[in-house]
């Protein structure tokens, strides 16, 4: 990183710190002009544009007021969303390569596997110790397909009062949000689930959640017996992985169900 970058995120970090989004922005876009893969420059970019509370803040929140008996997550990666977990719940921690540097509880399980294989070979009802998914949190592979297998396998074994929580559904634009990573910040092309769901699933309560860095989809009223997804899955698939990103551009919000960031709205919602 040169010089003038170097000087420019010191001034966007102080525009974001005064709260000026605006000017944080324009500042963070000049750096990628010139180095179109700092990572900072898109956090900060992230932050101002989508002020208030984290994803993991907003996690935190739910945990609390929800109080799953049950709580299953995909990609664990370094375990700051799986500590969140309250005490008293059942935790399924599920990730090919977990890199703990989080004290997880002894109650919390661990599988060290591809979501895929472990819904292939483990009986996730009888893993919670006969229970139904309170609360799941996906954010594996960032890429439509993985995410859609993972909500259509989580839902398999949920209930009408479960809910489940989707991170980077709310891209911050088309570069950071393509399918094939090219930047350090990525949040790949899980935002066409939130497009899939709306067409295939009416049924379902769907909102996402404005919150940095690339938002967090709450989807409620999920329906266990639904086999719509799993019977059309192939052509599904490829549907939605050629969908072009420019679909988001006349108004990425609406298409997105989009809400504030705020807990009023946001336990309105439960």
């Amino acid at each position: 990183m040169n010089m003038h970058s170097t000087q420019l995120l010191e001034q966007a970090a102080t525009a974001l710190a005064a709260n000026r989004w605006g000017e944080t922005i324009e500042i963070c876009q000049r750096v990628l002009e010139s180095d179109s893969n700092n990572f900072q420059a898109h956090m900060m970019w992230a932050s101002a544009s989508l002020p208030g509370n984290t994803y993991l803040m907003i996690l935190d929140r739910l945990h609390r007021h929800l109080r799953p008996h049950s709580y299953v997550e995909i990609g664990v990666e370094q375990g700051h969303s799986l500590v969140l977990a309250q005490p008293g719940t059942t935790s399924i921690g599920i990730d090919p390569r977990p890199q703990l540097t989080q004290r997880i509880a002894a109650s919390t399980r661990i599988f060290p596997e591809t979501s895929d294989a472990f819904f292939a070979q483990h009986d996730l009802f009888k893993e919670l110790g006969e229970r139904s998914v309170d609360l799941a949190f996906l954010d594996g592979m960032h890429l439509f397909s993985f995410a859609l297998r993972d909500f259509i396998n989580v839902e398999r074994y949920s209930a009408p009062t479960s809910t489940c929580l989707v991170h980077d559904c709310f891209p911050l634009d088309e570069r950071t949000a393509a399918r094939h990573r090219a930047t350090a910040f990525w949040s790949g092309d899980v935002w066409k689930l939130i497009l899939c769901l709306k067409k295939y699933r009416p049924d379902l309560e769907i909102h996402t959640i404005a919150a940095a860095p690339t938002g967090l989809a709450i989807i409620r009223g999920l329906d266990s017996k639904s086999t719509i997804l799993r019977d059309r899955l192939e052509r599904i698939c490829d549907e939605f992985t050629a969908l072009p990103y420019s679909v988001l551009h006349d108004d990425k919000k609406e298409k997105l169900n989009v809400v504030a960031n705020d807990w009023p709205t946001v336990q309105a919602l439960l």
